[in-house]
């Protein structure tokens, strides 16, 4: 199962999120959730950097583990952006979730 965290600050804005674990869904190669985690995670981060013009701090290692928060130093105009562009993460992901719960579990963190 991949379990799927998105990071709120106080202010109710995503910060961030953090992928680990293969959904187990199909082999590996054919596995469609865990294709699906990884273009709506990949896109995130390269709309952050090409869209927005923001260089989140991203980390990643084994075991289909990802993640990414934005830099604390946004403008206004960036912390817009990161929200559009982190609303349609947090959409794809809720609507994997619902589609395929014995494969991805999505939760949301504050801090």
């Amino acid at each position: 199962m991949t379990r799927a965290v998105l990071f709120r600050d106080s202010l109710g804005n995503l910060t961030g999120f953090s992928v680990k674990g293969h959904a187990g869904y199909a082999e590996e190669g054919s596995d469609i959730v865990c294709a699906g985690i990884s273009v709506l995670t990949t896109t995130c981060v390269n709309a952050l950097e090409s869209v927005a013009g923001i260089e989140p701090e991203v980390r990643g290692g084994e075991d289909g583990f990802l993640e990414a928060r934005l830099p604390s130093n946004l403008t206004d105009m960036q912390m817009h952006d990161a929200q559009v562009l982190m609303g349609a993460l947090h959409q794809g992901l809720s609507d994997l979730a619902d589609g395929y719960p014995m494969y991805i579990k999505l939760s949301i963190r504050r801090g």
